[in-house]
């Protein structure tokens, strides 16, 4: 598939004709027990590798081919492991390079079960996390770095604030020193950011967003470089990880159309970005593609695409006043998660310990789904038109 562009991976990939039995699918495969013609067969069929029937647990060509398809988007991976949320994933390859007596370096700005998962289970463990600043340089990195520090977790875009990570600076010089890096790009996907080829070891996704695209499924992944990929597999393994056949499915199924929805995500956020930026009660809009948002210039580079998700800071008002706003809208969700058809918007409200966000006003964070945009815009007109008169705000 070396030789394939990216959207026609993402339809060809994992459909192997021995997994297909002749539909265009891979039908769903359920099963706990796998029964052999024989003991020597049943012995055989051990130790379980990608592939090869042994127990339920450790796959059917259901499984198997959605990982492999999400494996032939990032060239160079070794493979893939799915887990039963994106927060899985992230817990699970961290474990995977971590340690007691270890330190990991972790973005201010991550999501924020990493964060907890970090600050109590890794802490448990007897691993140390230190927060750094997103918009850190390798530089800045390296001074932080000790004879224990073990890893680099980042998330470019950072989480609600959407701050762009100079990653293949901070994998270079982390390449050197021996440290791992992981990577959250879940807003991204591999379409619009090759984590690998940017030299990340790990690559995370939460596929419950626009992976499997209908607001329908939990599931995580994460793609391995080779020097990482035994740890990877292992872990997952001795901790008992498993997604469902009926899940991968989904999720197979929403892959399959991934690139023209991630199209029509970006127009629609581009163009509800855009006439936001000139709105009066806005005072920042924190999109990638924007230079308003900081490290747009590391997103022009790096880049090729953005997506649906982005926030904006408000000109004034205090938190009741950004509720208000985000209840009077009628086309935008209230809900967590994002990827969807639909638009969803919440307060945000950035948790950071080793930086301090500088925002105009309180924040709302948008997912531009796949309405009309000038009904989306309509929309936020007459919210945005009762939000409280105020002075424009310092950036």
């Amino acid at each position: 598939m070396s030789d394939k562009k990216p959207d026609t991976r993402i339809v060809t990939g994992g459909r192997r004709k021995d997994w297909l039995g002749g539909m265009v699918n891979v039908p769903v495969s359920r099963t706990s027990t796998v029964l052999f013609d024989s003991v020597s067969g049943l012995r055989e069929a051990y130790p379980p590798k990608h592939g090869r029937l042994s127990y339920g647990r450790h796959g059917t060509p259901t499984q198997w081919s959605l990982a492999e398809a999400l494996s032939e988007l990032e060239p160079g991976a070794a493979g893939t492991v799915l887990f039963p949320s994106g927060s899985a994933a992230v817990a699970m390859a961290l474990l995977s390079v971590l340690e007691p007596g270890d330190e990991l370096l972790m973005v201010d700005s991550a999501y924020t079960p990493t964060r907890t998962f970090c600050d109590r289970e890794l802490k448990r463990l007897g691993i140390t996390t230190l927060y750094y600043d997103p918009l850190a340089t390798a530089a800045e990195l390296e001074a932080l770095l000790t004879p224990n520090t073990r890893a680099i977790f980042m998330e470019s875009p950072g989480s609600l604030t959407f701050e762009v990570q100079d990653v293949p600076a901070i994998c270079a010089m982390a390449r050197q020193r021996g440290i791992a890096t992981l990577l959250d790009n879940t807003w991204a996907t591999p379409l619009y950011f090759r984590a690998l080829e940017q030299g990340v070891d790990l690559a995370i996704l939460a596929c419950t967003k626009y992976v499997a695209g209908h607001s329908d499924v939990m599931l995580g992944s994460v793609t391995a470089a080779e020097r990482c990929w035994e740890q990877l597999h292992r872990t997952s393994s001795h901790f008992g990880q498993f997604v469902s056949p009926d899940d991968c499915y989904l999720a197979a199924r929403g892959l399959r159309t991934l690139g023209v929805r991630l199209q029509r995500h970006q127009e629609n956020a581009l163009a509800v970005a855009t006439w936001l930026q000139g709105q009066p009660q806005v005072a920042r809009v924190l999109h990638p593609a924007f230079e308003t948002c900081p490290g747009h210039h590391l997103w022009k580079r790096d880049f090729s695409g953005s997506t649906g998700l982005f926030s904006i800071a408000l000109n004034g008002g205090d938190e009741a006043a950004r509720d208000a706003l985000v209840d009077a809208l009628e086309l935008f969700g209230i809900g967590y998660s994002w990827g969807g058809f639909e638009s969803l918007a919440v307060p945000a409200e950035p948790l950071r310990t080793a930086t301090r966000f500088k925002g105009a006003g309180p924040l709302v964070r948008l997912h531009i789904g796949l309405e009309d945009p000038d009904d989306l815009i309509a929309d936020l007109a007459a919210a945005l038109g009762g939000y409280p008169d105020s002075t424009p705000a310092p950036v």
